[in-house]
């Protein structure tokens, strides 16, 4: 099953970040990643995604990519987010499906936000139907979750958590999983690496540079190439405990991070 795992926005995109500051990419990245992960211990189950770390990816790019792809879903990851920039008390969880008709991304709309708001147990703003290009424009299933508000300050800090950010990724995942009635591959003796991934980049030269940064600094770091991307990695450990150690000292240092295996 060909699935979509798109990202919303980018790290430069105006506006889109909490009042104290957090990128909405930020969180939208990390959840996208976790929940590819989760996908891909799934039997005939193939992950893309349509955003990028060095930029903005435009929507008509990321439609067209899905659509030559022939994905059979679309899944769209948002933080929310409401009035001038400031705090306020608007929260919850909504999904979005397309305004035309669409039966398919309806019922994976349903099974998606049923998760969602299951796992998270925050409010049920309910499913909705926007005029969203990514909804619009997409040739298969479709829906964009919005998992929470950047301008509440209790829902900001959930969307700052890397717990909170596992919770929607494994929600959405089982919610595509249920949708495609996947079944889990066998798994032989675990080999699983834990390693802190720093970015994700369409161009080699930033992915360089970053690595090359991240080394001068005294973290090793190495690119490698996955899904027409150019990713930059840190660490390679049996324990998950050494990779979150890593990840926190990136972070105190000011780069965005997420583990990956």
């Amino acid at each position: 099953m060909k699935i979509v795992l798109d990202a919303g926005h980018g790290y430069s995109t105006p506006g889109k970040r909490t009042p104290d500051g957090m990128r909405e990419y930020e969180f939208n990245r990390e959840v996208a990643e976790c929940a590819r992960q989760e996908l891909l211990r799934y039997q005939d189950a193939e992950v893309l995604f349509t955003h990028a770390d060095d930029r903005d990816v435009h929507l008509k790019e990321r439609t067209d990519r899905a659509n030559t792809w022939g994905a059979q879903a679309f899944v769209s990851i948002h933080a929310n987010a409401f009035g001038n920039g400031g705090w306020n008390t608007a929260q919850g969880i909504e999904t979005f499906c397309p305004v035309a008709t669409s039966p398919d991304s309806n019922r994976l709309a349903t099974i998606v936000h049923r998760g969602l708001i299951q796992a998270t147990a925050r409010k049920n703003r309910g499913i909705k139907s926007a005029d969203f290009h990514v909804l619009r424009e997409t040739n298969m299933a479709s829906i964009l979750c919005e998992c929470g508000f950047m301008t509440n300050r209790e829902e900001a800090q959930l969307l700052k958590s890397t717990s909170y950010r596992q919770t929607c990724a494994l929600a959405i995942a089982e919610g595509v999983v249920e949708y495609f009635n996947l079944t889990l591959k066998t798994m032989g003796v675990s080999t699983r690496l834990y390693k802190v991934q720093v970015g994700a980049f369409q161009m080699k030269k930033n992915a360089d540079s970053l690595a090359a940064q991240l080394n001068k600094s005294g973290f090793p770091a190495f690119v490698f190439t996955e899904e027409e991307f150019y990713k930059v990695q840190a660490g390679a450990f049996s324990e998950e405990v050494n990779a979150k150690r890593l990840a926190a000292r990136l972070r105190s240092r000011g780069y965005s991070t997420f583990i990956c295996y």
